[in-house]
């Protein structure tokens, strides 16, 4: 484990390190999500800072994608509060919060398999109205993933898993975001496919966007995040800058197989 101090909050999350500091881009603050009776989400609170990649990382049913989901307006939160920069937009819609520079590639791809490449990426961007720039970034994604260039007038549920995934990328990507929510990217995908994802991820965040990452693949996610969480049962009980969580024990022996 590295050298950098460990400190215990109040709310008992243990904190690695010191995190750089960056303008709030999104704030979630005692963020709580209920199914019925059950309780998803317990009181998390965590920032994205403006242009930085933070993952959150947990076993399955932590948590993870209720967070993503209850950001993104697809789950109406049961208490607590979402502020985009600076913004209140706790339970705002997922269409309410595209034009404020949201968008969000689910768990499952969510993509249309009964519509080509070129027609999924023009719903991602249907809000718009400046054609020259739909063009640039249809071109943008294309550069990213020279695959789908070549399938651009394939029906979508032809597509490789991979190929899917590169697709429900650049689809939200065509909204312009500067928040990109990614729900389990590298998820059914070859090792050498969730390579191109995770470069091109960095190469999107190196260009100023700001991503909230849920990953299964815990070692690569806090390789490419500038800061991370770990929930466990609803709770956020560890954080720290990308590098630190790597080195932790607890992270490496529970998320890391050692």
């Amino acid at each position: 484990m590295s050298g950098a101090a460990v400190a215990q909050e109040t709310g008992g999350v243990k904190v690695l390190g010191t995190r750089a500091p960056r303008e709030p881009h999104l704030e979630i603050q005692g963020l709580r999500v209920s199914y019925g009776a059950i309780q998803a989400l317990r009181g998390i609170d965590l920032t994205v800072g403006r242009a930085e990649v933070v993952a959150l990382i947990g076993a399955n049913g932590a948590g993870k994608t209720s967070t993503l989901r209850a950001v993104s307006g697809m789950l109406k939160p049961a208490g607590g509060k979402i502020l985009l920069d600076g913004r209140d937009v706790t339970g705002l819609k997922a269409h309410q919060l595209v034009p404020r520079g949201m968008a969000h590639a689910p768990e499952g791809r969510g993509i249309f398999l009964n519509l080509t490449v070129e027609e999924n990426l023009d719903l991602g961007a249907y809000r718009r109205r400046d054609t020259a720039e739909i063009a640039k970034d249809l071109e943008y994604c294309f550069h990213l993933f020279p695959r789908i260039k070549e399938r651009r007038k394939q029906m979508a549920g032809t597509l490789s898993g991979g190929e899917q995934q590169m697709l429900a990328i650049s689809r939200a990507l065509m909204s312009r975001p500067k928040l990109l929510l990614l729900d389990e990217p590298s998820l059914g995908l070859a090792p050498q496919v969730t390579e191109t994802i995770f470069r091109t991820l960095k190469e999107v965040n190196e260009r100023g966007m700001s991503i909230l990452l849920v990953e299964q693949n815990a070692h690569l996610a806090l390789q490419l995040a500038h800061y991370g969480y770990v929930l466990e049962t609803g709770e956020v009980v560890m954080a720290g800058p990308g590098r630190e969580l790597l080195e932790s024990p607890e992270v490496r022996k529970a998320y890391l197989g050692e």
